[in-house]
């Protein structure tokens, strides 16, 4: 499966667990999760590995080397959530990885058995011109894919979601609102067969699912729940 494919399980919350898993003795469970974390996590490391000046070729080998010295190094046990936010320990993890750079094709060599990550660099490439701008720092750029990648995440959860429930349609005409684009009443309720009333009622409850979608995503990358809103400004900052 290529990295830029979803799977109903990628819209699973990216949390402090799957590092517990990580460090789990049973071997099978470890790589399970590693590759959860790979598959969830790898494009905002790879923005910030192409803004710290590496070619496409390059970040891809430097984001598949640290997934696999992650897994080599099998000291996930230690780690808790009372070591601060998710995406600041894979932050600070990439760069030290980076660091050592000239290790990671050993790291890639040993690995555990980790099945490579698929990225496609041209599509990743594409994805990181939309997303973060020439300008953006690394640190910037992992901040605005992180965000970015979360937001996607809830808006595929709430497909799902809506979709199971035999409401697709209004999702479908209503979902551009979710990423701050207008829409016109009048015409969503043509196209739906309902009133202008209940269309806004139904963009005023996707919002707000959104929003309680966003926040327990949220809440599984920080230490503490008091957290939470801090993340979430952080996160609209991001994208702005």
């Amino acid at each position: 499966m290529s990295a830029s494919e979803r799977e109903p399980r990628d819209f699973q919350p990216t949390r402090w667990s799957l590092v517990r898993r990580a460090g789990a003795v049973d071997s099978d469970a470890a790589r399970e999760a590693l590759e959860e974390l790979c598959r969830t996590c790898w494009f905002p490391l790879y923005a910030f590995a192409r803004r710290r000046g590496l070619d496409a070729h390059a970040a891809e080998d430097s984001v598949q080397g640290f997934f696999a010295e992650l897994l080599e190094r099998r000291d996930f046990a230690e780690l808790s959530p009372e070591r601060g936010r998710f995406r600041s320990f894979l932050l600070a993890a990439l760069t030290h990885h980076l660091s050592r750079r000239r290790d990671h094709e050993r790291a890639l060599k040993r690995g555990g058995g980790l099945r490579a990550l698929s990225i496609d660099v041209a599509e990743a490439d594409q994805r990181l011109e939309l997303v973060a701008r020439a300008e953006d720092s690394p640190e910037r750029a992992f901040e605005r894919a992180w965000a970015r990648e979360l937001l996607q995440r809830c808006i595929a959860e709430l497909s799902h979601e809506y979709a199971a429930s035999g409401r697709r349609a209004v999702f479908e005409a209503l979902k551009r609102t979710l990423e701050g684009e207008t829409y016109e009443p009048d015409v969503v309720a043509a196209e739906l067969g309902l009133t202008p009333g209940a269309v806004k009622v139904a963009a005023h409850r996707l919002r707000q699912r959104f929003g309680e979608a966003l926040r327990a995503q949220i809440a599984h990358t920080v230490a503490d729940p008091a957290e939470i809103e801090d993340e979430l400004r952080e996160l609209v900052r991001a994208l702005r």
